[in-house]
């Protein structure tokens, strides 16, 4: 069967984790869109690439495989996929929630280098702050406002998960959602 699946959601929703989740789940590719939407650089997340490339990418490798998950926002820049979409899942949690778990995932990649004297102090800062106007920003910024009439939209089926559930009970509504 195909299955051709979106996840997004606020920054430290869970699209990602959620996404390569479910991809080993139903055997098929996983791609995040933030590997489209910025340059390779180290630190990662530096320098966007340009609309079109984005959008050259992202068709070629969505348009190369039956079943795909693709994480994270596409939201505006991608909607050249939207067609493609079978299924959209929208991930939302308490800005508490997702700033801690952003919180760790940053620790975790540059360790101390977050802290106030670390090289990723002002990068990490700008994203917390960035992530944490998600519920209240407006449509000109990636926030629950232009999701939800993103969201609105769409041609295909659309679920939303909006409680702090395991990856394995999300896979379990989102196949559930498939099937109906």
């Amino acid at each position: 069967m195909t299955q051709r699946i979106h996840i997004l959601g606020a920054s430290g929703s869970g699209a990602t984790m959620l996404g390569f989740a479910l991809a080993e789940r139903v055997d098929c590719p996983c791609f995040d869109s933030d590997d489209y939407f910025w340059l390779p650089t180290e630190p990662p997340y530096q320098v966007k690439r340009e609309r079109t490339q984005r959008q050259t990418l992202l068709l070629g490798d969505l348009s190369c495989n039956d079943s795909w998950v693709l994480s994270g926002s596409a939201c505006g820049w991608g909607d050249i996929a939207i067609p493609l979409f079978d299924l959209v899942v929208y991930l939302w949690l308490p800005t508490a929630i997702r700033l801690e778990r952003l919180r760790k995932r940053e620790q975790e990649r540059f360790d101390d280098e977050i802290l106030p004297d670390g090289s990723m102090y002002e990068t990490h800062r700008k994203l917390m702050d960035y992530a944490g106007l998600y519920d209240t920003g407006d449509e000109t910024v990636r926030s629950k406002r232009l999701h939800e009439k993103w969201l609105g939209s769409l041609p295909c089926k659309v679920i939303r998960i909006e409680e702090d559930l395991s990856v394995s009970d999300k896979i379990q509504l989102i196949l559930g959602a498939k099937s109906r």
